[in-house]
């Protein structure tokens, strides 16, 4: 019985681990300064804040959706060209 408590804590701390890695800040990738650019991330590849009935990182329900930001490097934001526009440094708010 020992050795069973033994091995599912060993799984159950594995397991936290792997969580904790994918839990990593996704703009890691980017060198240097970042910042959020909304409007410009395909469906489900967004980094968070994807709106209401979304959760947060690869959530966002469509193309370029204008709640739904990604790490950018710093600078490059709003010369980003999508077909719906360019990218924005605040929500893009619907008219």
């Amino acid at each position: 019985m020992k050795s069973r408590n033994i091995a599912v804590t060993a799984v159950t701390l594995a397991a936290l681990a792997a969580g904790a890695a994918l839990a990593q800040d996704k703009g890691a990738s980017i060198k240097g300064e970042k910042e959020r650019c909304y409007g410009i991330s395909m469906a489900g590849k967004n980094d968070c804040a994807a709106g209401p009935g979304t959760t947060c990182a690869g959530t966002s329900k469509m193309d370029y959706q204008a709640n739904a930001w990604k790490y950018v490097a710093k600078g490059t934001c709003t010369t980003m060209k999508t077909p719906k526009g360019m990218g924005s440094l605040k929500e893009i708010k619907k008219s």
